[in-house]
């Protein structure tokens, strides 16, 4: 047996490029910044949650959006009437539309024509071409409003302004690598790395910035066309509701220092046909107040002393630095088109995020050599090859990240480590099939061949289902949790390569040159779990009884004491704080209960120094959220000096139920598209076998989460669905023996088929369940808080899920079978698909595969 010498190139050319591509992300920027040009530069880009920053999701307010819209279609439908000559009773705005009542009825037909004419036609999507208005007439009464493609024409349009207004905005107060991209229909992401406060952000990306100067009522008396505002220290106005001049017309905004009081102050200065409009405002109206607005609030009310004809003024209050800096970002970048709301806030510390990256480099260390050590011990000189597999495929990882761009975040260091768990199935089932293959006899090349073939299909169904997962995850999740499933999703893809490919062709490769006859792959330390010939089969009802038992009990731990979900799921603010020494909850619970924030819980974790405190979403809007955050963070300093604040989220209720909903979802269709997968590259009873004993891991994993009170959260969906993709594959290797056993031995009973897979796979196993085991034993208990809902879990459910293989899915296929056998004919078997009830008669034969 010989391999292509073009093979070996190829091979050995994409490992080289793998580690080309990969190195710089191990390199200090001092040296990478001496590599030559036309070398590979770039790094994997770091999460928020590893280098620190600001993460705001933003929602178009489409209620505040449709409201301005009608305001500006009120006045153009009372401006086409009086052109034409129509002369309405009444033109108003009533809830979502403008209604007109004519006080000539005849005059319906013309008023509906020429109301038309302030449609607009969409121009994108399933609606485009169609109008934005509905027209409809009853009468001398006629209706005008927004369809419901033109609000979501107005949403969209309203969102890619948004997109650029907040992109110059960031620009002026000079953020560097800011990530602004859009989200779903109505939303934008901002993602601000480095140290940011998160008052300010609020304050740069949520306010409208809608400039406008109006003059202030005689006698500042409310009447008709005024409306009554405010300023910041809560004096009242009586704004006339006409714009004098708007903010439109503004051409440069900036912070300068009133030479008197040497106070922040925000001088602007109009353009030329404002500063016109300005002249001639300030001249008719010398001795009355002015009254300066932004967001339906008085920034300042300042009486005209004279004519200001040189077009630029300054806007004086209690302002900051930092505010003056930030109103006078908005006014250069211009007005938002709608309202946005923050409905969701993640702020991370950079110390949090170098803490973060110490402990996952650490962790996933020491899960590989743990891996490595196992495998070097279980095939000795031929767990070397293996471990360079393994390695490979880590440094492959990497270089994939970096080709496409990947952001990596904690959890998908978590990814990574898990990656390497996986990939070492791939090599367990070939040594394995190999060793077996060699105890019947075979040469070195035929046990190798035979081997790999038989492996090949278990590794391609074990890794689908896996896939499976991962490719939900990526759709559902959101920010680290689609990090975890596109590094989860490239370890496996890549492992096809390193545990296949690679290890097939350097495994043949000194095979041949070192002329070997037979292949003996021998563990350093004798243990020896063939041959056996342990009746499972007779535990069968034991362990369904045991299973279902704790799957009961998962359910009422479930329903009390329930999960611990975090704030993902229910919504309000969370806040991470790091003390000196061990922290004392009983005087921080004291202080924080006394601010009247609602209920606010506490909760330590690791040597008691780190806390969460968690508070109830605040009655109001953003600016009740921002006092909250702002109230906790002073009383925790004020209780404890050496207390800092390493992080902050501040959820909003529309946003953690989507993720709750998002989140059941995902395990459903999950569960769902495995039972198709296996329905077809099995039978039906191997799928319902599968997904019955799914089911029971997945309420065993909730219960472990119930009564461990770890935090149920986003992470924790995703260690739910890496466990539903890997209690998938455990089953699947055992499956995959039972067909090939079923195909072999035709007349033997279903049940002793069963027990003979079953030991002929309890090898692999072991052996897989071992290496994952060992890969996030670290990550559990080095991991930190932010993976904690993933690490420690998915230790639980692995040994869950080895057990379960054996005791729960093959007793459901020996039930499923022998209950088919008495109410049904058995079906002649068919490619791809094999009958599970073997017939009483015939011989056994070699398996085609």
């Amino acid at each position: 047996m010989r391999t292509s010498p073009w093979l070996v190139f190829t091979y050995t050319v994409i490992i080289l490029l793998g580690i080309l591509i990969a190195l710089p992300n191990v390199l200090p920027q001092s040296v990478l910044q001496r590599v030559p040009a036309w070398l590979p530069h770039e790094q994997v880009s770091l999460g928020l949650d590893l280098r620190g920053g600001s993460h705001l999701v933003l929602e178009v307010d489409e209620a505040d959006l449709t409201k301005e819209r009608l305001q500006s279609l009120l006045q153009d439908a009372r401006r086409v009437l009086r052109e034409k000559g129509i002369q309405p009773k009444a033109v108003v705005r009533s809830q979502n539309q403008i209604v007109v009542t004519l006080a000539d009825a005849t005059q319906s037909d013309a008023a509906v024509t020429e109301l038309k004419t302030l449609a607009n036609p969409i121009s994108t999507g399933l609606s485009a071409g169609q109008a934005d208005l509905d027209v409809t007439a009853n009468g001398a009464t006629i209706t005008v409003g927004f369809s419901r493609a033109g609000i979501s024409a107005n949403v969209d349009n309203a969102v890619q302004q948004s997109l650029e207004v907040i992109r110059q905005r960031v620009d002026q107060v000079g953020v560097s690598e800011p990530t602004i991209q859009r989200i779903g229909a109505n939303r934008v992401l901002v993602q601000l790395p480095g140290a940011q406060d998160p008052t300010r952000l609020r304050q740069l990306l949520g306010s409208t910035a809608k400039m406008s100067f109006h003059m202030v009522a005689p006698n500042n008396q409310p009447g008709p066309g005024i409306t009554m505002m405010q300023d910041e220290e809560g004096r009242s106005y009586a704004v006339l509701d006409r714009v004098e001049i708007s903010g439109d017309r503004l051409s440069d905004a900036r912070v300068s220092f009133d030479p008197n009081t040497h106070e922040p102050v925000v001088s602007f200065r109009f353009d030329s046909a404002g500063a016109t409009r300005f002249a001639d405002i300030t001249r008719q109206n010398v001795g009355n107040p002015f009254a300066i607005v932004l967001d339906d609030k008085v920034l300042s009310a300042p009486n005209i002393r004279e004519p200001i004809t040189g077009g630029s003024g300054q806007i004086s209050g209690n302002f900051s630095a930092d505010s003056a800096t930030t109103l006078a970002a908005m006014l250069r970048a211009g007005a938002l088109p709608a309202k946005l709301t923050v409905i969701e806030e993640r702020t991370v510390g950079a110390d949090l995020g170098a803490d973060a990256i110490k402990m996952g480099i650490y962790s996933g260390i020491v899960g590989f050599a743990l891996v490595a050590l196992f495998i070097f011990v279980l095939y000795g000189t031929w767990g070397v090859l293996a471990n360079i597999a393994l390695l490979i495929h880590t440094i492959l990882t990497f270089s994939a990240l970096t080709l496409v761009g990947a952001t990596l975040t904690l959890p998908g260091i978590a990814g990574v480590v898990l990656g390497i768990g996986l990939a070492v199935d791939a090599n367990v089932l070939i040594n394995e099939r190999i060793r077996e293959e060699t105890r019947k006899g075979k040469g070195a090349f035929a046990a190798i061949d035979t081997g790999f073939n038989r492996a090949y299909s278990t590794i391609i169904d074990g890794n689908m289902t896996a896939l499976i997962a991962a490719a939900i995850l990526f759709f559902f999740g959101s920010g680290p949790v689609r990090g975890f499933a596109v590094t989860m999703a490239l370890g496996l893809i890549i492992s096809m390569f390193t545990s296949v490919a690679f290890v097939r062709v350097a495994m043949i490769e000194i095979t041949r040159r070192r002329k070997f006859k037979v292949l003996n792959i021998r563990p350093l330390i004798p243990f020896s779990p063939y041959d056996k010939h342990i009746e499972f089969m007779k535990a069968r009802f034991f362990g369904l009884t045991v299973s279902a038992l704790l799957s009961i009990a998962s359910v009422v731990l479930f329903i009390h004491p329930g999960l611990n979900y975090g704030v993902d799921f229910r919504g309000g603010i969370q806040m991470s704080v790091k003390t000196q020494g061990a922290a004392d909850l009983a005087k921080f619970r004291e202080g924080l209960d006394s601010l009247g924030l609602g209920e606010i819980t506490l909760q330590s974790f690791g040597d008691n120094s780190s806390i969460l405190v968690r508070a109830q979403r605040q009655e109001g809007g953003e600016e009740a959220q921002t006092a909250a955050v702002t109230k906790l963070k002073a009383e925790v300093t004020k209780i404890d000096p050496t207390a800092t604040v390493e992080g902050t989220d501040v959820i909003g209720p529309k946003v953690s139920g989507e993720l709750a909903w998002a989140g059941i979802l995902s395990v459903v269709i999950a569960s769902l598209a495995m039972l198709i997968y296996i329905w077809v590259r099995f039978e039906w009873p191997f799928a319902v076998g599968a997904i019955v004993t799914l089911v029971l891991d997945v309420t065993k994993a909730i219960g472990f989460f119930a009564i461990t009170g770890l935090d149920f959260n986003l992470t924790a969906i995703a260690a739910i669905l890496t466990l539903v993709g890997y209690s998938v594959n455990d089953k699947v290797v055992v499956y995959d023996r039972m067909r090939e056993n079923m195909r072999l031995y035709k007349s033997m009973p279903l049940r002793e088929i069963i027990d003979k897979s079953i030991n002929e796979t309890l090898a692999r196993s072991l052996y897989t369940n071992a290496t994952a085991f060992l890969a996030l034993v670290p990550m559990a208990i080095w991991g930190g808080s932010a993976v904690s809902s993933f690490a420690i879990p998915m230790v639980f459910g692995i040994l869950v899920a080895g057990a379960s293989s054996i005791f729960i899915a093959a007793p459901i296929l020996l039930f499923l079978g022998d209950w088919r056998r008495r109410h049904a004919k058995a079906a002649p078997a068919t490619d791809g698909a094999v009958d599970i009830i073997p017939p009483e008669q015939g011989r056994p034969r070699k398996s085609a595969s």
